[in-house]
C-alpha cells in the first residue's frame, strides 16, 4: 500500500485560552520548585491535543526571541510577590504568543523583560554557545540551562533536555569546579567532554573524554565515570556504570545514531526533534532500525524509514502523523 501523500496545511489560529495555560505552564517550570509530577503533568497536557502542542511550540520560540527564559523563581514556598511576578509574566508571554508578527517587537514591555537572559533551543533545534570561561556548550532539541558563574563555581542548571559540554581550563587564578545540576543532583566536570540529559526522574549522563563525578540530590557519596562510561541516576542513587553507547553526543553533530533500537523507541526519539505529535502503531512498534539520521529534515527520515521497513505514513495533519504497517 502507498505511503498517504503529507498535507500541507497551516495550524490553526492560537487562542489566547489556550496559549494562557501554555504559558503558565512554561513559567511554571523554570522554577527550582517544580517537581517531577509537574514535568509530566504538562506532558499529558501537550499531548491532549495538537493546539496545545502548537502553544507549548509558540512558547518556546517566543521565550528564545527574547534570547532566554525565566530564571528560578525562587524557594518551593513562594511568597505572594512572587505568585504575582509568575502570574504577570505568563500573561505577558501569552500576549506575545498570540500577537501578530509586530508583535515581535513588544520585548522591552514589562514584566518579561525583568528575568534574566539564559539560554533554550526549541524542539527541532541544536545550538553551540563559548562560554564566559572558555567551555563550549551544545544544548539539545528543546532544551534549557540557566548558566550561573561566581567567585567559588561555574554553573549549568540543566532544567529541561540535554546538554553536551567541553570544558575549557578556568582562567579564574583560583580554580572554580564546572558543575551540571540537574533536578535530581550534580555532575562535576573533571577536564572533560561530557554530555548529559533529563527527562522525568532520571538524568543520564555519558563520558567520551577525561571524567566526571556524580552526587545524587540525596545521595551521600559521589560515583565517579570514567571515558567510555555512562550511568543514570535519580535522586537518591546512581545505577549501575554501563560502556557508554556508541551514539553517544551524536545528536550535537545533528545525527541520530541508532544500533537495533526498536521502532516505537526510535520514533519516541525522533519526536523529540518536531514538533507535533508523532505516533508509532503498536502493530510494527518491534520492527528494529539500525542507521544514522540526519536531523536537521525528519520528515525526509521519516520517508526514508518507508525504504527501511514495511512501512505507510498516515498524516492527520502536518503535526500528527502516524506510523503503520504497509499492508
Amino acid at each position: 500500500m502507498s505511503s498517504a501523500a503529507p498535507v500541507a496545511e497551516a495550524p490553526p489560529a492560537l487562542t489566547r485560552a489556550v496559549a494562557l495555560q501554555a504559558a503558565e505552564w512554561f513559567v511554571r517550570l523554570q522554577e527550582d520548585a517544580a517537581t517531577d509530577a509537574d514535568h509530566q503533568a504538562c506532558a499529558a497536557w501537550r499531548a491532549r491535543a495538537p493546539e496545545h502542542e502548537q502553544a507549548w511550540q509558540r512558547a518556546q520560540a517566543v521565550s528564545l526571541r527574547a534570547a532566554g527564559v525565566p530564571p528560578a523563581l525562587g524557594s518551593a514556598s513562594l511568597r505572594r510577590p512572587q505568585r504575582l511576578a509568575r502570574r504577570d509574566a505568563a500573561r505577558a508571554l501569552a500576549v506575545l504568543m498570540v500577537a501578530a508578527p509586530a508583535g515581535w517587537l513588544a520585548w522591552q514591555v514589562e514584566p518579561w523583560q525583568r528575568w534574566s537572559a539564559s539560554h533554550a533551543t526549541a524542539t527541532g533545534e541544536w545550538r553551540s554557545w563559548t562560554l564566559a570561561d572558555g567551555s563550549r556548550m551544545t544544548l539539545d532539541t528543546a532544551s534549557v540551562v540557566h548558566i550561573e558563574f561566581d567567585s567559588y563555581q561555574r554553573t549549568i542548571h540543566l532544567r529541561s533536555g540535554a546538554v553536551w559540554v567541553e570544558t575549557a581550563p578556568d582562567p579564574q587564578p583560583e580554580h572554580r569546579p564546572l558543575v551540571v545540576r540537574t533536578p535530581q543532583g550534580s555532575v562535576r566536570a573533571i577536564g572533560t567532554r561530557f554530555s548529559v540529559r533529563t527527562e522525568g526522574d532520571r538524568s543520564q549522563v555519558a563520558v567520551l573524554q577525561g571524567a566526571v563525578e556524580l552526587t545524587p540530590r540525596h545521595g551521600h557519596t559521589a560515583q565517579r565515570l570514567q571515558a567510555g562510561e555512562q550511568a543514570v541516576f535519580g535522586s537518591e542513587h546512581v545505577e549501575a556504570v554501563q560502556a557508554a553507547a556508541s551514539n553517544a553526543g551524536q545528536w550535537a553533530r545533528g545525527v541520530l545514531a541508532v544500533d537495533d533500537m526498536r521502532l516505537d523507541d526510535f520514533v519516541a526519539e525522533l519526536g523529540r526533534y518536531r514538533p507535533g505529535l508523532l505516533r508509532c502503531d503498536p502493530a510494527v512498534a518491534g520492527l528494529r532500525i539500525t542507521g544514522a539520521f540526519q536531523l536537521a529534515d525528519t520528515d525526509a527520515v521519516l520517508h526514508n524509514l518507508l525504504h527501511l521497513l514495511p512501512l505507510r505514513l498516515l498524516y492527520r495533519t502536518r503535526y500528527w502523523v502516524t506510523l503503520l504497517p504497509a499492508a
